[in-house]
C-alpha cells in the first residue's frame, strides 16, 4: 500500500478552492465522488452511500454539504463548481438511482464514506475517509486494502493469482507498485500518468483495468524529499533566529512540489487573489436562503467608518474582513479553505488586514502567507485540522496559529519568533469544542473566527516583544492531538452537544428544515 507522503502547503493547508460550508464535508466529498466516478468509468447507474451511526456524517451529511459535494463529484464536477448547490437535482436528472443508509458499521474514523456503485450491472465498492481540510484517503477498493490520497494518477489491475509477476515487471517503470493481500490480487500503480495500454498488453494475468485521476494540485513522486517535517527539525536544519519562516517555507514547498521559488509564489499569488476577491464580494453583500445569520459585515463597516467603535487598530479591520469572508462561505460563494472552510476567514482576513495596515508589498504578503502555510504543515503532520477529530481547537486553533506566524513575518520577525507566536496561539484554545448551531457551519463559527483573529494579533505582538511561550510548538501539537483523542464525540462537530442542542439552536434547525428541500439533519 502507498505510504503517507509529506504534506504540501497547497494540498493540505491553503486550499482547496471551493464552495460550501465545510472543507472536510463539502470539498473532501467532491474528491471522493470524483475518484468513485473514475472507478466505475463515468456516471454510475446506481449509488448506495452508507454512514456509520456513531460517525459525524450520520448527523451532518446533509446540512454541512457532504451530500452536495459527493453528488457533484459523482457527476465529475470540481469543488468550486457553481452548480454544486443543485447537485442533488442534477444527479437525479442524470438518471442515477441513489440511496443513503445510516447503520452501525463501527468505522474507526468519524468521516467515513462507504460507496457501492453500479454501472452496466457491474458493481464497484470504495471506502474513503475525509481527514480534514479537504484531504482524503481511499482505504479500500472492492474489498482490497489500499492507501490512496489523490496525489497520483492511479491504475488498478485486477489479476489472476497473487500479482507477483505483474509487480516484478512494473517495479522499475512507475513511482509505486503495490499488491493487495487478496487472492486473486489487485495491483495498485501510482505514477505521474496512467500505465499505458502497450505495457498492460504485455502482462498476461491482467483481467480488468481501471483508472483514478489525481485530485490534488501538487503531485507526489518516488524521489520526493523534504528538508524537515516538524518544527523542531526545522530549527535544527537552519538558523531560526536569523532566517524568516518564509525562507524555510520556500525550502520546504519547492522540495515537496519539485518546483522553483517563482512557481511557489505564483501559486500563492493566485490564492491571495481569490481571498481578496472574497472579501470584496462579502462587503458588497451576499444572500442565500439556507442560512442562519443575515448579512452583518456592512453594519460593522458603517460603524467603523463613522468612528463609533472602540479603537481596535488592525483588529477592527480583521473583524470586518473575517465577517465578509464567512458571509461568502455561508452564501455558497468561492472561498479558499485555509486551513478549512469552517476556519476559512481567520488567517486570510487577519493577514490581509495587517498587510494593508502596514502597506506591505505583495511579495511581503505572499511570503507571510507561506509562513502560515508552513505552520499548517506542522499542525497536520502531528495532529489534525478536522473538527470531527479535534473540535474547534483543530480548525480555528490552527487558523490562529497560522495567522500569528504570518503577522510576525509581516512585522519583520524571525522564524523562531513566528514559532513562538504559533505556539502561544494554539495554547490559548486547547480544548475548544465544535458545536455548530442548527447543524450549520455559521455560528458559533463566525465568533470563533473573530476571536481567533484577536488571538493571532495578540500572540504575534507578544512574540515580537520577546514573551516566552515556554512549550515548543511540537509539544503543543502533541498535546493538541491527545486532547482531540480524549474529546467527547458529542463535542466534535456532530451537533449532539454544547450549543448545538440548546433550545434556540433546535428551533432554528427546525425552521430551516421546514424551508429546505434536502435537510436530513432533523432526525
Amino acid at each position: 500500500m502507498a505510504t503517507t507522503l509529506p504534506p504540501s502547503i497547497f494540498n493540505d493547508v491553503i486550499g482547496p478552492v471551493m464552495r460550501g460550508p465545510s472543507s472536510s464535508h463539502s470539498a473532501a466529498s467532491v474528491r471522493i465522488g470524483q475518484m468513485a466516478r473514475d472507478l466505475c468509468g463515468g456516471d454510475p447507474d446506481r449509488v448506495l452511500v452508507e454512514f456509520d451511526t456513531k460517525g459525524s456524517l450520520a448527523t451532518t451529511h446533509a446540512s454541512q454539504g457532504s451530500d452536495m459535494g459527493l453528488f457533484g463529484g459523482l457527476l465529475g464536477w470540481s469543488a468550486d463548481d457553481e452548480r454544486l448547490p443543485d447537485s442533488a437535482a442534477a444527479l437525479k436528472a442524470a438518471g442515477v438511482e441513489l440511496e443513503i443508509r445510516i447503520k452501525e458499521l463501527n468505522d474507526a474514523h468519524p468521516n467515513t464514506y462507504r460507496l457501492t456503485l453500479s454501472k452496466h450491472n457491474v458493481e464497484h465498492r470504495l471506502i474513503a475517509i475525509s481527514t480534514g481540510g479537504g484531504m482524503i484517503e481511499v482505504i479500500e477498493v472492492d474489498g482490497h486494502k489500499v492507501r490512496l490520497f489523490g496525489d497520483y494518477a492511479v491504475t488498478l489491475l485486477d489479476v489472476d493469482g497473487d500479482g507477483t509477476t505483474v509487480r516484478t515487471a512494473l517495479q522499475d517503470q512507475t513511482d509505486e507498485v503495490h499488491v493487495s493481500d487478496n487472492d486473486p490480487a489487485m495491483v495498485v500503480i501510482n505514477a505521474q500518468s496512467f500505465l499505458d495500454e502497450a505495457t498492460i498488453a504485455t502482462l498476461p494475468t491482467v483481467q480488468r483495468v481501471r483508472h483514478m485521476r489525481a485530485v490534488l494540485p501538487v503531485r507526489s513522486s518516488k524521489t520526493l524529499r523534504v528538508p524537515f517535517l516538524h518544527a523542531s527539525e526545522m530549527v535544527q536544519a537552519g538558523d531560526a533566529g536569523k532566517r524568516k519562516l518564509s525562507d524555510f517555507a520556500l525550502d520546504y514547498e519547492t522540495a515537496r512540489g519539485d518546483i522553483d521559488t517563482a512557481e511557489v509564489l505564483e501559486q500563492m499569488r493566485n490564492l491571495h487573489g481569490i481571498m481578496k476577491k472574497g472579501i470584496e464580494i462579502g462587503l458588497a453583500g451576499t444572500e442565500y436562503a439556507d442560512r442562519i445569520l443575515p448579512r452583518q459585515s456592512h453594519q460593522f463597516q458603517a460603524m467603523l467608518d463613522a468612528g463609533k467603535l472602540h479603537d481596535g487598530g488592525i483588529l477592527n479591520r480583521a473583524i470586518l474582513y473575517v465577517s465578509a469572508l464567512m458571509e461568502v462561505k455561508s452564501s455558497m460563494g468561492v472561498i479558499v479553505a485555509a486551513p478549512t472552510a469552517g476556519s476559512c476567514a481567520t488567517f486570510p482576513a487577519t493577514c490581509i488586514a495587517a498587510a494593508e495596515g502596514m502597506n506591505a508589498s505583495e511579495d511581503q504578503t505572499l511570503r507571510a502567507m507561506l509562513s502560515a502555510g508552513l505552520i499548517g504543515v506542522f499542525v497536520t503532520t502531528r495532529s489534525s485540522f478536522a473538527a470531527e477529530v479535534g473540535g474547534c481547537q483543530a480548525e480555528t486553533g490552527a487558523g490562529a496559529a497560522m495567522a500569528a506566524a504570518a503577522l510576525v513575518e509581516l512585522a519583520g520577525g524571525n522564524a523562531q519568533q513566528a514559532l513562538g507566536a504559533a505556539s502561544h496561539a494554539l495554547q490559548n484554545v486547547l480544548g475548544l469544542v465544535c458545536d455548530p448551531v442548527a447543524n450549520r457551519v455559521e455560528a458559533p463559527c463566525l465568533g470563533r473566527n473573530i476571536a481567533a483573529a484577536g488571538n493571532a494579533i495578540s500572540c504575534a505582538n507578544i512574540a515580537l516583544a520577546g514573551y516566552d511561550h515556554l512549550i515548543p510548538l511540537d509539544e503543543v501539537l502533541d498535546a493538541h492531538r491527545e486532547i482531540s483523542e480524549n474529546m467527547a464525540r458529542e463535542l466534535r462537530c456532530t451537533a449532539l452537544g454544547g450549543l448545538s442542542i440548546t433550545k434556540t439552536s433546535k428551533e432554528i434547525e427546525a425552521r430551516l428544515c421546514g424551508t429546505s428541500e434536502d435537510c436530513g439533519s432533523c432526525g
